[in-house]
């Protein structure tokens, strides 16, 4: 068997990939190990479970509550809230374990689930791991150790959930929106109420798109992915900004009062400054993906600030961030991380405080966001290679090093294998376009001799 986990969880077509049984047989797997590995030990276990509002979430939520319950884990089903808003009540609750049913960023026929560990946070790779092995090892035959009578776990409904998230929320912006008018792009997902209800509550005055969810429509031409119904959107009503999520709305995007697009790294760069301001950005320090535009890296030098770069994915981001005590985190995908206030990426918190700093500094977006010039970025992937040899070819590095002399300072050069396809990404950054896709097509020409 593949892997099942990856970067984000257990992924794929529900009810082909992501079936009813594999998702009730995960859970029981995952309350074994975790049994196994002392979480649950002096007390009776509990789970909080959440999800999107995809029509398959409804069976697979039965499966994993169903496959939870059996293996002796209350469960309190939190219905339709974000994956944030799962992590965050996890740990607020004192539950032993989270689970979220949702494909963020995937179309509607996919699926997903997520685990978190106790506090809210992912779970370690090695306990995924062993979650596959335990399930692999009984979805062949192997018999499970089943609690019957009172040891059976207890399901029910825990609709506090979104007005607990939504107060967090609220308690830990910095200073009101009142004045504002923004537009939210919910992308028909789980933040739908949430976001609509937090902005408001907040002060601002909003304009709502994509917050219609009926099952089938979450990501559908819509959200972060797909911004020019909110670019529309901010220039018909006249906004302030626009604040686009995904469908479980761990990742945010903006638009600024022109319609121009506002990404991660320069959400980031507002943030950064913003906390170094309040005092709250320990270590002046934020960290950022290998991915992130050089433009960002070179603001960051500028303001005095450190960039540190993580393996691409949010959870590396994580890692690196709780290991060294920073505060701020996140992708150019619009995975942002406030530590001292969520354990996952939260699109919603990350929009508030966004819009945060534009009330309090009584400056644009626009202007705001000017901190960071994002310069030309060219991606070239580079199919059937042998992306194994990407850090030993003699050949290859030669033609990197020649390369990086001529962008000097304002340039830069990324050669990375993907993690699931044979083939290398060539990331060219520099001043000028026409220099950064020559030098992409030149880098892209010498990978394939080399390691075709």
């Amino acid at each position: 068997m593949g892997r099942l986990f990856g970067t984000d969880g257990v992924r794929g077509v529900a009810n082909a990939d992501l079936t009813a049984e594999m998702a009730l047989g995960l859970s029981v797997a995952a309350a074994h190990v975790l049994a196994e590995a002392g979480t649950f030990a002096g007390h009776r276990p509990v789970a909080v479970v959440g999800r999107d509002p995809r029509a398959s979430g409804e069976f697979l939520e039965a499966a994993v509550v169903a496959g939870l319950a059996s293996a002796g884990v209350d469960v309190l089903k939190v219905g339709v809230l974000p994956t944030p808003a799962v992590a965050y009540l996890t740990g607020v609750l004192g539950a032993d374990l989270g689970v979220m049913l949702s494909a963020s960023h995937n179309a509607m026929p996919d699926n997903g689930v997520k685990f978190f560990a106790r506090g809210g946070h992912k779970l370690a790779d090695e306990l995924e791991g062993r979650i596959e092995s335990v399930y692999e090892e009984h979805r062949t035959g192997a018999p499970w150790s089943r609690p019957t009578g009172s040891g059976v776990g207890r399901v029910r409904s825990y609709s506090e959930g979104f007005d607990r998230y939504v107060a967090h929320l609220i308690a830990v912006l910095p200073n009101r929106l009142d004045g504002l008018k923004i537009v939210l792009d919910e992308a028909h997902g789980a933040a739908a109420r949430v976001s609509p209800e937090a902005f408001t509550r907040a002060g601002a005055e909003i304009v709502t798109i994509g917050a219609e969810p009926d099952g089938l429509n979450i990501n559908d031409g819509c959200g972060s992915t797909h911004l020019d119904k909110l670019k529309a959107a901010v220039l018909e009503h006249g906004a302030d900004l626009g604040i686009a999520h995904d469908g479980d709305a761990d990742r945010c995007l903006a638009v600024d009062h022109t319609g121009e697009e506002i990404d991660g790294d320069q959400i980031l760069a507002v943030l950064a400054l913003a906390m170094r301001e309040r005092g709250a950005l320990r270590s002046d320090t934020v960290v950022a993906t290998v991915m992130s535009n050089l433009g960002f890296k070179l603001a960051m030098d500028r303001e005095g600030i450190q960039l540190v770069r993580a393996a691409v994915g949010d959870r590396y981001v994580l890692e690196e961030m709780k290991e060294h005590g920073y505060a701020l985190g996140g992708e150019q995908s619009g995975h942002v991380i406030i530590l001292d206030h969520a354990t996952t990426g939260d699109g919603t918190l990350t929009g508030l405080m966004l819009a945060a700093r534009v009330a309090e500094s009584g400056r644009s977006l626009r202007e705001l966001a000017s901190v960071m010039e994002r310069l030309p970025q060219v991606l070239i992937n580079v199919p059937d290679v042998d992306r194994s040899r990407v850090g030993n070819s003699a050949e290859l590095a030669t033609a990197v090093g020649e390369a990086e002399r001529e962008l000097g300072s304002t340039g830069r050069v990324l050669l990375r294998p993907s993690g699931t396809e044979p083939l290398v990404r060539v990331m060219v950054e520099a001043a000028d376009i026409d220099q950064a896709r020559s030098v992409a097509g030149r880098l892209a020409d010498v990978v394939k001799s080399a390691l075709g």
